[in-house]
């Protein structure tokens, strides 16, 4: 592995003229232009009307995996945005006035806020309140919907599952009605004689049925295990297939999830979007959030072959998504202990930060982002060494942009 690395090292250095320019370039080029200016500190170009504080959430998360200390100002913008009773809407154009029933206060923005300032650290009033929140509309049955008093669904539970794992509070403590939300997940969870057995569904649809959902399963497989967003790779599960239980434990809900998004993703590598009227197209983003997922529940296999389908087809998707996109790969890459500084000949580190203000480095870690593409210390010296080449020949200016080091 040291070898192999050294030399794509070392002739990623050739490379970086042509990739950077793909990093500057804008995120989202056929997005709509927002409605108002993009406030200052937050991440991407595009409106942040239905999505500000959800990327910026998954950015600053991204970054920490990383390493970095995210920017004063992006954590800034983050903590702004909060209402006075904790929670967080999408966006708030003026936060310096009181929420009201126009920005209405949701679970996931709230969840993801929350993970995102415990990840920074220094701001547990904060995340305090916003859990505080959070248990405040917790339903009968243990699980969130996405607004409160919304029924229950497998997304929005899981989230909030990560962000009170984030907090330093058991989920299985915070109950409603006596049930928590490990209680909710596995009533979502199809029966595995069923179609699409151990997958979980978004919520009974009108007649009470489940329905297979990979989106859900992705994130019911997080929040059955209690983590978040940035996951790291768990032990093998212990048996590869779909395992009935006539009352299962929430790691079986989890194994069984896992095992449906295995066999999903093997097919092709990747999951698949169908929109009305449409041919099937690739999903990047639940793609990701499964590999996420699979290295959980420690299906390292599947999840390091539907990485390398991103990475070999994911880039234009990040560009013109912006910086949640790249995020959400940043956080795969990181589940599965792979370089997010070598995207297929780019950088997700670079391109993430170009978006919004530059974090800082974390003297703590000490790690530059060369040892983050290259993997270890003696690739480090091929990185000095290709560095030296480049500017021996006049264009040493590639280089200058580099981070010298990340935390």
């Amino acid at each position: 592995m040291n070898v192999r690395r050294s030399a794509a090292a070392l002739a990623a250095v050739g490379v970086l003229a042509a990739a950077a320019p793909a990093t500057a370039a804008d995120p989202s080029p056929s997005a709509p232009s927002p409605k108002a200016a993009v406030p200052h500190g937050l991440y991407g170009k595009g409106d942040p009307a239905y999505d500000g504080v959800w990327r910026q959430s998954l950015t600053l998360l991204a970054q920490r995996t990383l390493g970095y200390r995210p920017a004063g100002a992006a954590v800034d913008w983050l903590t702004g945005q909060q209402c006075a009773n904790g929670s967080f809407t999408a966006f708030r154009a003026e936060p310096a006035k009181p929420c009201d029933d126009k920005a209405k206060s949701d679970t996931n923005s709230t969840a993801a806020a929350v993970q995102a300032l415990a990840a920074t650290g220094g701001h547990g009033g904060a995340v305090g309140k916003a859990v505080d929140w959070l248990k405040s509309v917790q339903n009968k049955d243990g699980g969130w919907g996405y607004y409160p008093g919304d029924p229950s669904d497998t997304n929005s539970t899981s989230v909030v599952v990560g962000a009170l794992t984030a907090s330093g509070t058991d989920p299985a403590s915070v109950r409603k009605s006596g049930k928590s939300p490990y209680d909710a997940l596995p009533a979502w969870s199809l029966p595995c004689d069923q179609d699409g057995g151990g997958a979980l569904a978004f919520q009974p649809d009108e007649k009470g049925k489940l329905l297979a959902n990979a989106d859900a399963t992705a994130a019911g497989v997080l929040g059955a295990l209690g983590k978040g967003f940035a996951a790291e790779a768990g032990k093998p599960p212990a048996q590869d297939a779909c395992a009935e239980a006539e009352h299962p434990t929430r790691q079986q809900v989890a194994d069984n999830a896992g095992a449906y998004l295995a066999t999903a993703l093997g097919r092709s590598g990747h999951l698949t979007s169908t929109l009305p009227g449409a041919k099937d197209q690739p999903d990047y983003g639940n793609t990701a959030d499964a590999v996420v997922a699979l290295a959980a529940d420690g299906r390292t296999e599947p999840a390091k072959k539907a990485y390398a389908w991103l990475e070999k087809n994911a880039g234009p998707w990040a560009v013109r998504s912006g910086p949640a996109a790249y995020a959400q790969l940043i956080l795969a890459a990181h589940a599965v202990g792979e370089q997010p500084g070598d995207f297929h000949g780019t950088s997700l580190v670079r391109s993430l930060n170009a978006l919004g203000p530059a974090p800082s480095m974390d003297s703590a870690t000490g790690h530059s982002e060369e040892s983050e593409e290259s993997g270890d210390s003696d690739t480090g010296v091929w990185w000095i060494v290709g560095a030296g080449l480049v500017a021996g020949i006049g264009i040493g200016f590639l280089l200058s942009g580099r981070k010298q080091r990340r935390p």
